[in-house]
């Protein structure tokens, strides 16, 4: 049986008491290079709920709109300040944002009234009118202009540099848009509504926050007086669709044989750090590693900004909480791993490792908590180890270099390495055991790897992963949990043909 097809099959239970929802159609093949990374792109269309131009019951429509939207005409951008200026006036009490339908008649009634009235009516085409409503149903109760790039499934981060200044990633490139904020205040708005609904705030006392959006994509803020041109807004897309194994595989950010090895190693309740640099997939392959937990184990994630999503039932999510405006009633990662232990955890998941954390995180994965996952910020397997190091010294306990490297070689059995190449794609570079403690050092030794060989002429980075012909230091502790692993898994693999390089 296919890696895909039990991954598929251990997670279809669903709690009893859980409606039973249809199973969505399989997505379209993969065609070209698919990017897993933190905030994978999704492939599933956008629902929105809008209303019918008669009046009936609002139905289920399913829309997709470009990002590269013409700007407004003077004239109306004119209209749809006067008509938003109107809503406010005479609507602003009675505005109920969940009633979405609503809101969409009442702005459509709002902009027929407005055109009705002026004289050039007749100038203003049915398309400009639909228009300038979803502009204005996007400000009322969206993100404004970047609603249009939220639903758009190529686009994984939007960042906003100035209000008149958005830049998007779409498939691994940055590229300028011609989308638009009308002034700081819009743009003021937009942000204060994003950390309003995860009870944070942002001002001149607070002028940088994390938040997250309901679909779980991360943002962040930096207002006036720490960014000296204005409000910036950066948003990295959390995918709708979960990624799976066999996803990974064909977009070429692993191997089968990488994979596989990792499955058995979360099943047998090994602990995993995946290292990697900003935006390089530790995230998007933390939730996947997650996906091989048995669906009968009590799981506790804790995160600052909840982006986990497991898809197991028994799952408890921890988010940290900042201090109030008073300075106090702060919840740091820290205090959530130490209250996890005692919520009788199978496995606690932290997000990721920053500060002293890590040594309660240690602690936890020496004492009974095996399988254990988390990530951190570094270039290598080596550094991730150097850096775990570091951070054990951030809890500001005066323990011996030699007594910090203990913890960590008995603690952490396995480091991934994740990193964004060259054109975008985000692959799994490393796959290193921790050995132990050799003449004061910790000793590691690599599995797998990815061989870089060739830039396309389009400036994306080729290769291959193969093992490195080093077999694993775990098989017996694997045939002991009932997992074989066949020994040609770490056999290396020679260099395939160019048209077959990923």
């Amino acid at each position: 049986m296919k890696l895909s097809e039990r991954f598929d099959r251990r997670y279809q239970q669903t709690p009893a008491t859980a409606p039973q929802t249809p199973v969505a159609a399989p997505p379209e093949p993969v065609t070209g290079p698919l990017t897993p990374v933190d905030g994978t792109p999704s492939i599933a269309p956008v629902e929105r709920r809008a209303a019918a131009r008669d009046g009936a019951a609002a139905q289920l429509v399913t829309e997709q709109r470009s990002t590269e939207t013409t700007p407004l005409s003077p004239a109306l951008a004119a209209a749809k300040a006067e008509i938003h200026a109107d809503l406010l006036r005479r609507h602003a009490a009675a505005i109920d944002i969940t009633n979405r339908a609503g809101i969409r008649r009442l702005l459509l009634q709002l902009t027929e009234d407005h055109f009705r009235a002026k004289p050039p009516a007749a100038l203003v085409t049915a398309d400009d009118r639909e228009r300038l409503v979803d502009i204005l149903f996007d400000e009322v109760i969206g993100l404004g202009p970047l609603e249009a790039p939220l639903r758009d499934p190529d686009i994984t981060e939007i960042m906003v540099n100035r209000p008149e200044q958005i830049f998007v990633e779409r498939r691994g490139r940055i590229e300028l848009t011609n989308l638009a904020f009308e002034d700081e205040d819009s743009l003021r708005r937009v942000i204060d509504r994003i950390v309003s609904t995860i009870g944070r705030r942002v001002d001149e006392s607070e002028p940088m926050c994390d938040a997250r959006l309901k679909d779980g994509s991360r943002v962040n803020v930096v207002i006036p007086p720490v960014a000296i041109y204005g409000p910036c807004l950066t948003i990295r897309k959390f995918g709708r669709e979960v990624l799976t194994p066999e996803r990974i595989v064909s977009a070429g950010g692993s191997s089968e044989a990488i994979l596989e090895y990792l499955n058995a190693a979360v099943q047998t309740r090994l602990n995993i750090i995946v290292s990697g640099g900003t935006g390089s997939g530790k995230t998007t392959l933390l939730n996947v590693l997650s996906g091989f937990i048995p669906p009968d184990e009590r799981i506790v994630t804790c995160e600052d900004a909840a982006e986990l999503r497991l898809r197991q039932v028994h799952v408890i999510s921890l988010e940290s909480k900042p201090a109030n405006v008073e300075g106090r009633g702060q919840i740091t990662i820290r205090d959530l791993v130490r209250n996890s232990l005692r919520m009788r955890p199978d496995r606690i998941i932290v997000g990721e490792v920053r500060g002293g954390e890590a040594l309660d995180m240690l602690q936890a994965m020496n004492t009974g908590h095996d399988g254990s996952m988390s990530t951190v910020h570094a270039n290598n397997p080596r550094d991730a180890v150097t850096r775990l190091e570091t951070l054990v010294l951030l809890a500001g306990t005066e323990l011996p270099s030699r007594a910090i490297r203990g913890q960590i070689s008995s603690a952490i059995n396995i480091v991934v390495q994740t990193e964004r190449l060259r054109g975008g794609a985000r692959k799994i570079v490393s796959v290193a055991e921790v050995l132990g403690i050799v003449d004061g050092d910790i000793s590691m030794q690599e599995l797998f790897t990815f061989h870089q060989v060739a830039v396309t002429p389009d400036g994306r980075a080729v290769g291959y992963h193969t093992a490195t012909g080093t077999a694993s230091t775990y098989q017996a502790h694997f045939q002991s949990n009932g997992v074989e692993l066949p020994s040609s898994m770490f056999a290396p693999s020679p260099q395939p043909p160019e048209e077959h390089l990923y």
